[in-house]
């Protein structure tokens, strides 16, 4: 199975943990609602994987918020099954 897909299940069945502070301080930088967050992994793409990581494959995810603002999400899928949100942040348009 695609691990968009798994990471999509993960979300829509609520299986997931924060990085706590730093994703919701970042979601705050960037005015970004939880929402937001789940949309842009139900539009978005798996832009880049970072695999030399001890602790696991980082995904990070490039979507749309519901305003139609870049985002790019960082999550893992822990040892234990979990999703973990790591980062969020707006994504810079280039032209």
């Amino acid at each position: 199975m695609a691990i968009i897909r798994i990471i999509r299940e993960k979300v829509a069945r609520h299986e997931y943990e924060f990085t706590i502070p730093h994703f919701f301080e970042e979601m705050a930088d960037d005015n970004l609602a939880f929402t937001d967050i789940k949309n842009a992994i139900s539009n978005g793409r798996i832009q880049r994987k970072f695999t030399k990581d001890p602790r696991g494959t980082r995904y990070e995810i490039i979507g749309r918020t519901a305003d139609s603002r870049n985002i790019a999400v960082i999550c893992r899928i822990k040892n234990t099954g979990k999703l973990l949100f790591i980062t969020t942040y707006a994504v810079e348009e280039t032209a």
